[in-house]
């Protein structure tokens, strides 16, 4: 069995959510997802191979809409969401809207994100083997810049996982596909408050569930940065945040009970948590698969690995003590703008 065959009964949801924000963010969102979509309809594996295509979008135009789907060169479904609608939301909302009579296996990715030209055809692969697996996580990285080295080993590591070779514990919403079942039974769960955790909550259900999740290195796609250093911040603090709400459910599944009680810790258990990723982030230097930085470049590397997390450290702390900036429970409905 080859890709293509796959293909012919996989769908592809591609979110928007991340395209919302801007200050001409009609414009920028229409610009970018055409961007993005000749990307992929130069895909070594063809969009036309596969079953469906869908988009999920909070308000786009109908000249936009069919400016799409002659760049990809096939017929696209668009899901006019809500505007409140988070990103999660928006994801499950396109994975509703996909046909289950034909499509047995959905691909997730996102509108902020920059294909290799053989993503599709690495993404499928591994479903050709004798031991098809049950979700295929393909590797994110930032831009091969020092900004962009330092940044991947901070939101973008994977973790091996011991009880299945070739798997990893963790994936990335921008970058996975499920066989149907298998998304139609866990799926993104509601975490009030939380901007982008929902994934590694998944993963970790997923992993407690006994459900490897292969690790395609070869399907690389690039997620953009914010486009201006104050949103790039936000998105700094708002990690942050998530630590707090993530803390739990990582020590849950990954330290004994003898410490469970950092859960009530307040800023304590996610400090810990944090200085924690700082090592591995700073062990992942050099080996995730970008140009390796040497000399000056690499200790800027090291300098910006530690700064970014003091500012991710601060959003933790400040959410322990009970400033949290997202009250509303729609935390991860808020927009930042990629579009550079």
């Amino acid at each position: 069995m080859m890709p293509e065959h796959i293909a012919a009964h996989c769908a592809l949801v591609l979110e928007t959510n991340n395209l919302r924000g801007g200050a001409d963010a009609e414009a920028q969102a229409n610009t970018s997802l055409q961007r993005l979509m000749a990307l992929l309809a130069r895909q070594t594996l063809p969009l036309t191979a596969l079953a469906q295509v869908v988009v999920t979008h909070d308000g786009m135009s109908a000249a936009t809409c069919e400016a799409v789907r002659r760049i990809a060169g096939r017929p696209v479904d668009f899901v006019h969401i809500d505007a409140a609608t988070g990103y999660y939301e928006a994801k499950n909302a396109g994975f509703a809207a996909t046909d289950g009579r034909r499509c047995t296996h959905v691909l997730f990715a996102d509108a902020d994100c920059l294909p290799d030209t053989d993503w599709l055809w690495q993404m499928l692969l591994p479903f050709t083997r004798t031991d098809e697996p049950a979700v295929v996580a393909g590797r994110t990285s930032y831009a091969a810049n020092v900004i962009g080295t330092a940044l991947t080993t901070i939101d973008f590591m994977y973790f091996p996982n011991a009880d299945h070779t070739g798997a990893t514990s963790n994936f990335y919403a921008n970058n996975v596909v499920f066989r149907r079942e298998v998304f139609e039974q866990y799926g993104y769960q509601p975490l009030d408050g939380v901007y982008r955790a929902h994934c590694q909550v998944l993963g970790m259900r997923l992993k407690a569930a006994g459900v490897p999740i292969h690790y395609a290195a070869a399907a690389h796609t690039e997620h953009r940065l914010p486009d201006t250093r104050t949103e790039a911040l936000k998105l700094r603090w708002l990690r942050g945040q998530d630590t707090y709400a993530l803390t739990p459910f990582l020590l849950r599944n990954y330290v004994s009970p003898g410490w469970h009680w950092l859960a009530q810790s307040g800023p304590i258990g996610p400090l810990c948590v944090l200085l924690a990723r700082l090592g591995y982030s700073v062990r992942a230097l050099n080996h995730q698969d970008l140009p390796p930085l040497h000399g000056l470049r690499w200790l800027a590397g090291m300098a910006l690995i530690l700064g970014f997390s003091v500012v991710d450290m601060l959003g933790a702390f400040a959410r322990g003590i009970g400033w949290h900036t997202s009250r509303d429970g729609h935390a991860d409905a808020q927009a930042l703008s990629y579009h550079r």
